[in-house]
């Protein structure tokens, strides 16, 4: 039988934790990663092919006689890389684009929510030429709000505003400015939700699911979720918060009916669905946001939980099948700390030399996230989040020391990182062993 031909969409460290996954799942697989990094090029071949090349990826899919296609950032979903391959006869796991709007569209996720009774922030879209009418609604609004560019914005779009001169300022940034260029061309405006942040991961032919373990990313820069908001500082899963009974709620309450609606809209649903999700006091959850594919650094603290069983799930999805189940074992808990480059998440500082000890401890993997390795082997910090170190073990707290403990471990100039990756967890795991 001949060896699966797989190729993996996208160059940062979800896509080095999808390939270093599918190789441990297919050791003889014909693996690439388009353009991949210095971590993905020790799995599989990297292609020099921007991710959102969409007619050189098609064509290098045909070159390579491709049996799958994982795509893993949004961009290419919302150009409709998915569209163009399925439409040439490839077998390709990731929304088209009409889907992809859930996550390329705050507006649009917002009206698929209120059709679908999906629980979330109250909210008003406003677009371009609306700028004056935005700043009176924000006038009148209780603090503190939210103001989100509707596009893409690599992950720093949503901005949390304590006050009303602090959201005044940002939509003259996003709508005059333009800091976020035509992702801030229309902005959502929504009430702030109280609670738990928490990710699950959903894999889906548009009806049927099969989740991944949930998680808890860290968004804010700062220790204590202090400073700005960044593409995510680290995560841990699973999440003790993440019960039986609650995920069953976000199943039936959020998962079925905003896939059913994208259906009723022509727009079917597959690969992963991805809900950030706010908890609040009472147990309840509200969407936050969706993204149309495995979250990043989500990707890297989930997937090493998993035992087995992705790659047949992304396959059968892919192949227009049901997901397949993802076995993961119980009593097995994942940390991720990323390391950032100085100046992270505005002005991130490139160029600096990294340096990675000889040997990793048992259960640790270092995924590359913006890394490039020059001509005479030197590994160098080419994106603001540069590394993940993720540490798997048998308990939370071993996690966790394992994680920061790796992290400590890698050197370069001006790295930046959080020590307190997973603090709600370790509170809770505190709590409950005082009171056994």
């Amino acid at each position: 039988m001949a060896a699966l031909r797989i190729l993996v969409v996208g160059g940062g460290g979800r896509e080095h934790a999808l390939c270093w996954l599918l190789r441990r799942e297919n050791p003889d697989a014909d693996l690439y990663c388009a353009p991949g990094n210095p971590g993905t090029a020790e799995v599989a071949t990297n292609l020099p092919i921007a991710a959102d090349d969409v007619d050189r990826l098609a064509d290098a899919a045909d070159m390579h006689g491709i049996d799958l296609v994982v795509v893993g950032p949004e961009l290419p979903l919302a150009l409709g890389l998915a569209d163009r391959l399925r439409a040439e006869g490839r077998a390709v796991f990731g929304p088209g684009r009409a889907a992809a709007q859930l996550e390329a569209s705050k507006a649009f996720a917002k009206e698929v929510m209120a059709a679908a009774g999906v629980p979330t922030a109250a909210s008003r879209t406003f677009g371009a030429g609306e700028l004056a009418a935005a700043l009176a609604y924000v006038a009148g609004h209780p603090e503190p709000l939210v103001v989100k560019a509707s596009g893409l914005a690599a992950g720093k779009g949503a901005v949390v505003c304590a006050t009303r001169e602090e959201a005044a300022a940002t939509l003259r940034a996003m709508m005059a400015e333009r800091a976020f260029g035509a992702a801030g061309d229309t902005v959502v405006v929504e009430s702030f939700l109280e609670g738990e942040e928490m990710t699950v991961l959903a894999i889906t032919d548009g009806e049927a699911l099969a989740l991944l373990p949930p998680s808890q990313d860290h968004k804010r820069l700062g220790e204590g979720d202090t400073g700005p908001n960044t593409g995510g500082m680290g995560a841990y899963a699973p999440v003790s918060l993440a019960t039986p009974e609650l995920l069953g709620r976000v199943e039936r309450e959020i998962l079925r009916p905003t896939l059913a609606e994208l259906r009723r809209r022509g727009a079917p649903f597959s690969g992963v669905l991805y809900a950030g999700l706010m908890i609040d006091a009472t147990g309840a959850p509200s969407v936050v946001e969706f993204n149309c594919r495995l979250g990043d650094p989500e990707a890297q603290v989930v997937l090493p939980l998993v035992a087995g069983g992705v790659t047949a799930s992304f396959l059968s999805v892919a192949r227009g099948g049901l997901p397949m189940p993802i076995a993961y074992p119980d009593g097995t808990f994942a940390v991720t700390t990323v390391l950032a480059a100085r100046g992270y998440p505005d002005r991130p500082e490139k160029g600096a030399a990294i340096t990675l000890p000889a040997s990793l401890p048992e259960g640790v993997t270092v995924f590359h996230a913006g890394t490039v390795r020059d001509a005479d082997g030197t590994l160098r910090v080419a994106g603001g989040r540069v590394l993940n170190v993720t540490a798997v073990a048998a308990s939370f707290a071993e996690a966790q020391a394992k994680s920061r403990a790796a992290a400590e471990a890698i050197h370069f100039d001006g790295r930046t990182l959080r020590r307190d990756i997973g603090w709600r967890e370790a509170g809770r795991v505190g709590r409950s062993a005082r009171t056994a």
